[in-house]
């Protein structure tokens, strides 16, 4: 394999040409995958794909590509070039899913093609897939009780998948022998391959309109391109060192108290570092993340604040990332990392919020949490009772903004491409009903500018045998928080109703393998964004709205706005702001707010197990957490969640508001 550079520089239109060129390409990867999958999970766009150049780096991604997958493509390609050296061929395919070699888990699949002309590889496509099941001890491979990762799923090392043209159907077997889906497995495998068949017919026809040094240089420049906007961009910013910290809810293996992912911001001149010295310890379940996915995590929170730009390797190198070895941002083999997605996302809002201080006028408010709910087992509507998968997730909301209220309803922020799946394919999938989905009302964080709201999905396992159902998630007890005097949204977790049973009970956040039954209902709601501001400085008319629009309670309207409505007709929605009752009321929380995050967390404990209180009083009014299905109070864990609150809400209250009704009066 030779990697030919030239000396050639483009003229602005060809590079223009070029650049877009290599976008459309990875595009039409995506168009080709969408057409061809077997999996409903890829289908709802949980994908993405690239274009490298001979070195590996990336020169494009596509416009609807997933964030926490981008940012570690390039370090798959490395892989597999470092492993294959000058052992590659025309008509080569190679596949891996190594989280340890720069990938994210084992669930995402990269299928890499090297280009040809000739004898000279000029550039790579890849496309990654996230494959609902790849073996493990529990459907859809995310085991809580993992520690490391054999209980994960099946370890692909860079591998040849496709010899000189020729499919390695005994690999390709072997490999989804391994998994609970083997059909879709091969379908998706095709998949892949002939989207990354679709990029190299692609370039070798741009190679054979502008030949192949044109093509070389315009993979190159494109990138350089990139790498100047960004250190100009950065070169423009103050110097200085910002630093924040967010949390993973537990480690099972150390009780209460949650665990610390800190990270440092520093601009000098036109480079960025981010060091996330003091970050704990691997954890003894799946929420470790291996250096790709943090490097994937800094690179999505950080390009959030620069969307001008395009994405490549250029975008990279201004970017230094500090992460001490064998820490929860990165985690060494044979540490358990499926569940990376929850420290990939305390990254970025930590990120977000550091940028908001840097681009107060692009401020944002966290994000609710990614979440995975995970059912398997065999599918009794059918003669063979073959095995069926549900594999779902939902929207919910995003942080408050400067200037206007969070996003309702929407895609996580580790993917915004990832599509909702809808009911309807899912229900013919799986022996599993919707009974609701629906906008989850007083989800929105509380704030000035409230954050985005959530939804609630319940569902009802149907004719059905040996099924066990797991969820990943996180935010039960870090959850998700307003900033510059915002208030939190509200708990993660499930809830599960036996069949014949009319109480609900709480499984909570993170659990694996729970055995349920036909008519068994299950319900989970996903949290909004954080409140960004005062919320006792929200226009009144627009709480009104909120509660118009079923994303704010009259009651929660009172509690964290204090807006005081009149109804005039409940079923036309029709209310009235009482101005008065509401100015009283806003003087009153105003003046009492910060004791009630001194009171005693015991005896608030105490109040919510008596049902005095709910979660939502619990978190936005006294920061108190404790099991939400027993009440249990956790000490450690509240004088944590306070200490942010403190920081990120009560710090920036006006305290003139507790004065108006005296002035008043």
């Amino acid at each position: 394999m030779s990697t030919n550079g030239t000396g050639i520089t483009l003229d602005p239109v060809t590079f223009e040409v070029l650049k877009n060129s290599f976008i459309t390409t990875v595009d039409q990867m995506a168009e080709q995958i969408l057409r061809t999958c077997y999996s409903f999970v890829i289908y709802n766009r949980d994908f993405s794909s690239a274009l490298n150049d001979a070195n590996g780096d990336s020169i494009a991604q596509g416009n609807m590509d997933i964030a926490v997958h981008v940012g570690t493509l390039h370090y798959t390609c490395k892989a597999v070039i470092d492993t294959f050296k000058d052992d590659m061929r025309p008509g080569d395919v190679f596949m891996t899913n190594d989280p340890y070699a720069g990938g994210t888990h084992f669930n995402d699949v990269r299928i890499i093609r090297p280009v040809f002309v000739g004898d000279e590889i000029i550039a790579f496509a890849q496309s990654n897939g996230h494959w609902s099941d790849v073996g493990g001890s529990t459907p859809g491979s995310f085991d809580v009780l993992a520690k490391e990762m054999f209980r994960e799923g099946i370890r692909i090392t860079p591998t040849r998948l496709i010899d000189a043209g020729k499919w390695r159907h005994d690999f390709a077997e072997m490999i989804a022998a391994n998994t609970r889906d083997p059909e879709s497995i091969i379908g998706d495998m095709n998949a892949q391959a002939e989207a990354t068949r679709v990029a190299e017919r692609e370039i070798l026809r741009l190679v054979e309109k502008y030949g192949k040094d044109t093509v070389v240089t315009g993979c190159k420049e494109v990138q350089d391109y990139v790498e100047l906007a960004t250190r100009q961009r950065i070169a423009e910013l103050p110097d200085g060192t910002w630093e924040n910290v967010d949390y993973i809810d537990r480690d099972p293996a150390l009780g209460e108290g949650m665990i610390p992912i800190k990270v440092k911001l520093t601009i000098k001149g036109d480079e960025v570092t981010y060091d996330f010295t003091g970050s704990h310890d691997t954890i003894s379940t799946l929420y470790n993340s291996a250096f790709g996915g943090t490097f994937s995590a800094v690179v999505a929170g950080m390009k959030t604040y620069f969307p001008d730009l395009p994405l490549n390797s250029g975008f990279y190198r201004p970017i230094n990332v500090i992460a001490p070895e064998n820490s929860i941002v990165d985690a060494k083999w044979p540490v358990a990392v499926t569940g990376f997605l929850m420290p990939f996302e305390k990254i970025m809002n930590s990120i977000y919020e550091i940028w908001s201080d840097i681009m107060p006028e692009r401020a944002i408010a966290c994000a609710f949490n990614l979440e995975y709910l995970l059912t398997g087992g065999r599918d009794l509507r059918t003669e063979d009772r073959n095995i069926f998968m549900f594999y779902d997730w939902l929207p919910g909301g995003w942080g408050g903004r400067n200037g206007k209220d969070g996003c309702n309803v929407t895609t996580a922020c580790f993917g915004t491409g990832l599509m909702t799946q809808p009911v309807e394919g899912q229900e013919r999938l799986c022996p599993i009903i919707a009974n609701e989905y629906q906008i989850n009302t007083d989800s929105p964080g509380p704030g000035r500018w409230r954050g985005g709201a959530g939804v609630v999905k319940t569902s009802t396992l149907q004719d059905a045998e040996s099924t066990v159902i797991s969820y990943i998630c996180d935010r039960e007890r870090a959850i998700v928080w307003g900033i510059k005097g915002g208030l939190p949204s509200m708990p993660h977790g499930l809830y599960i109703q036996r069949k014949g049973k009319n109480e609900r009970e709480w499984l909570g956040s993170i659990f694996s393998d729970v055995p349920i039954e036909s008519g068994d209902i299950f319900s989970r709601p996903t949290a909004g964004g954080g409140g960004l501001g005062d919320p006792l400085e929200r226009d009144p008319a627009l709480v009104m709205r909120d509660v118009e629009d079923d994303y704010v309670s009259i009651e929660r309207a009172r509690k964290d706005y204090g807006v005081v409505l009149k109804v005039i007709d409940l079923d036309l929605a029709s209310y009235e702001v009482d101005v008065e009752a509401t100015r009283t009321e806003r003087a009153a929380i105003a003046k009492a707010r910060r004791s009630w995050l001194e009171e005693d967390g015991a005896t608030v404990a105490e109040r919510y197990r008596n049902g005095e209180l709910d979660e939502f009083d619990m978190v936005r009014r006294y920061g108190v957490i404790v099991d939400w299905g027993t009440g249990e109070y956790f000490p450690k864990t509240t004088a944590e969640f306070r200490t942010m609150m403190k920081k990120r809400s009560a710090a920036h209250w006006n305290d003139a508001i507790a004065e108006l009704d005296q002035a008043a009066e």
